[in-house]
């Protein structure tokens, strides 16, 4: 390459991102120079949700680079989350993911609801069972004491976006499998009608087994949140619950002020 094509392509970097001469000085490599790229382009809303990204070889004009390298930023952003590819057809901006709150017990049909989607609920389970002992431990009972298992999954859109295992403590709540919950889904009741004053919610990736993955209708290969939730009232533990979310489609965060306290909007 002549030192004129190589001043025209390293023209052509800078005019592709301001940012692009103090990302090379920071020691950023080429690909992640072109993610940041993306990157901001979405997050100051020039590129919006399910827009059409330059194609790679118009990236590769653009910043100069072999086609290898657009393509490994192009494979880690979709790996991020940030973006989605089409064989044949092109990248593009990923829509928004769900996000859930983890400091108070969220309604997920409010929150689907409050998006202008459709909210459908399936329930697969209401019965009372014997206490496994992990169960047990949970809800401080005797294994093998009885307890309320209810199984339920909720869609959005017609899409699954989480799978809901839940027990409840009868000695808590005795009228729990008594309840309608076509009208009223078992957290929003419980949340009306047994104030709680502790909550501890604990996040994990894993793997779905292969019946959630059928229920979720996802490979069972991908990735999974499992948000585990127990809340105590007067220290007696009311319920434990396993919300497994596809980590494609769903996420959970908590926004924080700078002394600690959380942020509710």
């Amino acid at each position: 390459m002549t030192a004129t094509r190589l001043r025209k392509a390293d023209d052509a970097r800078r005019a592709a991102t301001p940012h692009a001469a103090a990302a090379a000085s920071q020691g950023l490599a080429l690909y992640e120079q072109i993610k940041a790229h993306i990157t901001r382009k979405i997050q100051d809303g020039s590129w919006v949700a399910g827009e059409r990204l330059p194609s790679e070889s118009e990236l590769v004009a653009q910043f100069g680079v072999a086609r290898m390298t657009v393509n490994r930023a192009l494979r880690e952003l979709v790996e991020q989350g940030r973006i989605v590819r089409v064989a044949g057809v092109g990248s593009f901006v990923a829509e928004d993911k769900p996000q859930s709150t983890l400091l108070q017990i969220a309604n997920i049909a409010s929150e689907i609801r409050a998006r202008g989607h459709d909210y459908r609920c399936e329930f697969l389970v209401a019965k009372r069972v014997a206490a496994a002992p992990d169960v047990a431990v949970w809800l401080d009972l005797r294994p093998g004491e009885s307890v309320f298992h209810a199984v339920c999954l909720h869609l959005e859109n017609g899409v699954p976006v989480q799978l809901e295992d839940r027990y409840v403590n009868p000695r808590v709540v005795p009228d729990f499998l008594e309840q309608d919950f076509s009208l009223l889904p078992p957290s929003e009741y419980l949340v009306r009608n047994v104030p709680f004053d502790q909550i501890e919610h604990v996040v994990d990736a894993v793997l779905p087994t292969a019946e959630q993955a059928e229920r979720l209708a996802m490979p069972a290969s991908e990735p999974c949140l499992l948000l585990t939730r127990r809340t105590w009232t007067r220290g007696v533990p009311v319920t434990v619950v396993r919300c497994l979310h596809p980590a494609s489609r769903y996420r959970l965060g908590s926004r924080f002020r700078a002394d600690g306290n959380p942020v509710f909007d």
